[in-house]
């Protein structure tokens, strides 16, 4: 291929290497040039233009993107229509990605020019995923190398996605007088989750007594309605004869290996009762933040059996982030105490349910005190620092909050949704905050007290815990997010909240009941009238 500016009548034929403009006329890149082009770029008066030319033997990058993933095996794979050069990979089942470095790398290593990548080996995908991407650099490539590369993926594999298999799990979990109900309670919510990616169930819990014969007896019993068996015992496992390992060979089972290079998940046991795998989880495993339980669990739902050379291969890599509520975290100093609470009340939103009257509802008074006044005093008696976030009718709601010591944020994007004000409000967070408690200014039945419980709960947990107001147990607001997701509220848009930042983050969720008030907010004039509220322009 040849490359380069030449006049526009020598163009026919060509490809269009930067996209051009003149007048109405638009080409893009990549664009073959016709008699009919060059004549009405002729007429625009362009002169000349930048493009390449093919030899004899080139493909264009579009036909070579589409010949090389037409040599990977199709199975539980889709793949785009090759565009621009590129065609992208997509899973079309739930399941394992596996890839190879040495033939990814063998393929790129063929031409600058040809490039695949594609995800980390050995991690859990749904379908719809993309999985990889085959991009040709530039406008066209020498077929050889084209079929150099489809060769070698004919040959052997690059990757695969492997579909979990559904599996009927049963749970053991062992008793000891310092392990909480809740603890376990929750430590069964966790793994049914866990399993759900799978479409495998959690069927079948059992609590013993943190002794082997009473773990080797349920393993006995639930081997016959189960094709995989977890433990989760009240004490980590210390030695390959501890509890839990031994009540496996005592079973009639194989203890094939006892901990992994993968922190936190050091102390996972797996074995196997015939074709049944029984996995002794490490205790980090309670919390549903990724650890090395997930590797080995995700490659047995997937078809595969981690041999222990596998297992032992996980160092590098394996240092996963600190799951905070280990009882034995890495650092053994006490914990820091979290960087103070800011409140941020929320109060930028349209109203858009207060009807054509054009009240507002904020502006609405209670006991002769405007909403968003009466919210901001609430937050000033609880914390040291509140931020206001303001936006629609910003002028008046700020005349409401004349005098009060709140720091006053403008969201000039508030039409767009909360996201917006949210990551407003969390700009103006000094830097050692250890969290934001997020609150909305149309909640009158908020009190300090209120929110006190709920800081209170925060420190409690170190920080390191998300603490929601509820009532009832269903789920309400506010909500203290602690330092950790910061940068995922920061990547928030549009008309959403941090709901799905909360069940993704991977810390502990601490509900905090606050009664009726946690889902008492006013949107239409009807309900600021039923609260008490005397409504304003």
């Amino acid at each position: 291929m040849r490359f380069g500016r030449v006049p526009l009548a020598d163009a026919e034929g060509t490809l269009l290497a930067h996209s051009v403009r003149a007048g109405t006329l638009k080409f893009s890149k990549g664009h073959r040039l016709r008699a009919a082009d060059i004549a009405a770029l002729a007429e625009a008066e362009v002169a000349e233009v930048v493009v390449a030319r093919l030899d004899a033997g080139d493909l264009a990058e579009d036909e070579a993107a589409a010949r090389i993933a037409g040599a990977i095996a199709p199975d539980h794979l889709r793949f785009s229509p090759a565009a621009t050069g590129r065609v992208n990979v997509y899973a079309t089942a739930a399941g394992l990605f596996v890839a190879s470095r040495a033939v990814v790398d063998r393929l790129n290593r063929i031409d600058p020019g040809i490039t695949l990548a594609c995800l980390a080996d050995h991690v859990s995908v749904e379908a719809g995923d993309m999985v990889a991407t085959i991009k040709i650099i530039p406008l066209a490539v020498p077929g050889v190398f084209v079929e150099r590369a489809a060769a070698i993926l004919r040959a052997e594999r690059a990757f695969e996605v492997k579909p979990f298999t559904p599996r009927r799990a049963a749970l053991i979990a062992t008793e000891l007088p310092s392990l909480k109900p809740q603890v376990m309670d929750k430590t069964r919510a966790v793994l049914a989750a866990r399993l759900l990616q799978s479409g495998s169930r959690l069927v079948t819990e059992r609590r013993v007594a943190h002794w082997e014969a009473a773990v080797a007896a349920a393993i006995a019993e639930l081997k016959v309605a189960h094709d995989l068996i977890v433990v989760f015992g009240a004490s980590a496992v210390a030695d390959p004869d501890d509890v839990v390992p031994a009540a496996i060979r005592s079973a009639g089972g194989v203890v094939e290996h006892v901990g992994m290079p993968v922190d936190p998940g050091n102390l996972l046991v797996i074995g196997r009762l015939g074709d049944i795998p029984v996995l002794g989880a490490p205790g980090c495993a309670r919390s549903p933040r990724e650890n090395g339980f997930d590797w080995v669990l995700d490659r047995l739902l997937a078809g595969e059996w981690p041999s222990p050379a596998d297992i032992t291969g996980l160092g590098v890599g394996g240092l996963l982030k600190e799951i905070p509520t280990r009882p034995q975290p890495r650092e053994m100093a006490a914990r820091d105490r979290p960087g103070p609470v800011t409140i941020v009340v929320l109060a930028a939103g349209r109203a858009s349910r207060m009807g054509p009257a054009g009240h507002h509802k904020l502006l609405a008074e209670f006991d002769g005190i405007p909403l968003v006044r009466r919210s901001a005093e609430t937050a000033l008696a609880a914390a040291g620092r509140v931020v206001v976030v303001t936006g629609h009718r910003e002028a008046e709601v700020r005349a409401a909050l004349a005098g009060l010591p709140v720091t006053l944020v403008s969201n000039p994007d508030y039409a767009s949704g909360m996201a917006t004000s949210l990551v407003a409000g969390l700009s103006a967070l000094d830097a050692g905050a250890g969290g934001m408690l997020v609150m909305l200014a149309d909640m009158p039945g908020i009190t300090s007290e209120h929110l006190v419980k709920l800081v209170r709960a925060f420190e409690a947990e170190s920080g390191h815990a998300v603490v929601r107001a509820v009532a009832e147990g269903q789920r309400g607001n506010p909500v203290i997010l602690p330092r950790e997701t910061f940068a995922a509220v920061r990547q928030l848009v549009g008309d959403v909240g941090a709901r799905h930042i909360v069940e993704r983050s991977g810390l502990p969720v601490l509900d905090v009941e606050l009664g009726a008030a946690a889902r008492l907010d006013l949107d239409t004039p009807e309900e600021i009238v039923a609260a008490g509220g005397v409504l304003r322009e």
